[in-house]
């Protein structure tokens, strides 16, 4: 979990999730506690906005979050492993891409959107954001299409 709290008046000096003991930008002294799960929900979110990212994590992780799904308790944080410091933030995310785009580029959309929402919602320094490509996903490979064969005799 990420503490935090504050020093000055200005709430421009440091970053939210970097602040030491004092009081915050409205004079009033306190603690604020970011919790590992928002993180990681943070980051899944902002990686699921970027184009030709189909899904976040691996097969198994998928299967639960499609029964998830399913009931209306979606999983923001699937697929998205996070290590919060007192002052930085890491992210592994696992992603699905969609074919035929670049996988490099969804990639480092990925890594961009995840660094950028870390920093301005949450408030830490981002270490790093590693980005692990673990499918492609084919338009009609998963689509039910046993229903729709035309049959072959008559």
């Amino acid at each position: 979990m990420a503490d935090t709290t504050t020093t000055s008046t200005t709430p421009a000096t440091a970053s939210a999730a970097s602040r030491s003991a004092g009081q915050n930008g409205s004079g009033t002294a306190g603690k604020t506690t970011i919790d590992d799960t928002v993180v990681s929900k943070v980051a899944g979110i902002a990686a699921r906005e970027v184009n030709g990212v189909h899904s976040l994590g691996g097969g198994a992780a998928r299967a639960i979050g499609a029964l998830r799904d399913a009931i209306g308790q979606r999983d923001h944080g699937q697929g998205v492993k996070v290590e919060v410091g007192e002052k930085q933030v890491a992210a592994d995310i696992t992603i699905v891409a969609e074919y035929p785009v670049s996988l490099q580029q969804v990639a480092d959309g990925v890594r961009s959107s995840v660094a950028r929402a870390l920093e301005q919602i949450v408030g830490m320094e981002v270490a790093e954001v590693n980005v692990t490509v673990q499918d492609v996903f084919i338009p009609g490979d998963d689509d039910d299409n046993d229903d729709k064969k035309e049959s072959r005799v008559e």
